[in-house]
C-alpha cells in the first residue's frame, strides 16, 4: 500500500497543518516508506515464538511497607513565606 499525496493532504487537513507543495512530496515520500516497512514486518514469521511483554526478564522488587519517622514539620514551615494552621499559605491561583 502506498500513500498518495491526497492521503497527506486529508491527513496535513485534520492536524490542521499548511503544507508548501515540497513538504507535499517529502511526507508522502516519508510516509510511504513508513508503510512499507510496517507491511514488511507483517510478513516475519513468528510462528512458535512466545509472547513478550518486555525484552528483559523484569521483576517488581516489593518492600515491606514499614512505617518511617518522617520530617519535622516545623524545620519544613520555616523557610515558607506564609504559613498558616501548619501548612504553607499560598495565593490563590483558581477562580
Amino acid at each position: 500500500m502506498s500513500v498518495s499525496k491526497e492521503d497527506v493532504k486529508h491527513i496535513a487537513k485534520l492536524s490542521k497543518l499548511y503544507l508548501s507543495e515540497d513538504e507535499l512530496e517529502k511526507y508522502t515520500k516519508d510516509l510511504s516508506s513508513i508503510v512499507d516497512f510496517a507491511n514488511e514486518l507483517s510478513s516475519i514469521h513468528v510462528d512458535g515464538v512466545k509472547p513478550t511483554a518486555h525484552i528483559l526478564d523484569i521483576k517488581n522488587v516489593f518492600r515491606k511497607d514499614e512505617r518511617q519517622k518522617s520530617y519535622d514539620r516545623e524545620e519544613i514551615l520555616k523557610n515558607a513565606p506564609l504559613k498558616e494552621a501548619g501548612c504553607i499559605n499560598v495565593p490563590k491561583v483558581v477562580e
